[in-house]
């Protein structure tokens, strides 16, 4: 029984968010011809309504530390992946529009790959190898220098609370090839939204923001060792319970 309430909880989430998939999904068509931070703002409306149907619904709450760590130039954004929770919240409440960089297969996705078509992200074939990368380096700077921020996961894929996936140097090579610096993000999300569950758990979700780490003198793989150091280390501030037994 003690499921029960929690399962009702993410049935109706779910709906929430279908509903609200659906019809931000048009209300983007219809903004496309708008300027492109306009666009911008209207899309993520979505983000803010599923951020906050997740707190009044299943009790999903959320705290930031480190805020203002963010600078005030361009940057590179990596952060820690455990959940479909962070891709959604990140990009309304970040102090500039993020750019993500990921798989092109999400734009076929009915009505959400639609309306994020719509704008300035960075989709990849990965199977093009080098000359995805290529891609990513030039959009990148066009994106940098536009005022946005890029923004990556370092471990690929979402990882179960209390792991480390391999952390690859991706984004440290975009930092060194565009001269920004990069900032690492530790995030818990996966406490309350576990991956591949449908039920979502109540609590409370820490993202943890660290100062800024500047590309001098770094090669890829000793900026990107920094950046992990620094995310697994804030892991075990933030989750301390879920790093126990190690």
């Amino acid at each position: 029984m003690s499921k029960v309430v929690p399962f009702i909880r993410s049935l109706v989430f779910a709906l929430a968010m279908l509903v609200a998939t659906v019809v931000w999904c048009f209300v983007c068509l219809l903004v496309a011809p708008l300027p492109y931070n306009k666009r911008y703002y209207v899309t993520s409306r979505w983000n803010v309504f599923v951020i906050w149907a997740a707190k009044v619904i299943c009790g999903i709450r959320y705290e930031f530390k480190g805020y203002e760590n963010f600078p005030d130039s361009p940057a590179i954004v990596l952060s820690k992946h455990q959940s479909a929770w962070e891709t959604i919240f990140l990009l309304p409440n970040l102090p500039r529009p993020l750019v993500f960089v990921f798989k092109k297969e999400i734009l076929y996705i009915p009505f959400f790959g639609w309306g994020i078509a719509l704008l300035r992200m960075i989709p990849i074939d990965r199977k093009q190898g080098k000359n995805a990368f290529r891609m990513v380096v030039a959009h990148g700077k066009r994106r940098l220098k536009d005022g946005q921020w890029i923004i990556m996961f370092p471990e690929g894929t979402r990882i179960p609370v209390g792991q480390a996936g391999k952390y690859k140097s991706g984004g440290t090579r975009l930092a060194i090839e565009t001269n920004a610096p990069v900032v690492p993000i530790a995030v818990n999300s996966g406490e309350c939204w576990p991956k591949n569950s449908f039920i979502k758990y109540p609590g409370k979700i820490t993202v943890s923001v660290g100062k800024p780490i500047s590309p001098e003198g770094h090669t890829p793989d000793s900026m990107m060792e920094q950046v992990e150091q620094w995310i697994e280390s804030e892991m075990r501030v933030i989750s301390p319970h879920a790093y126990s037994a190690g």
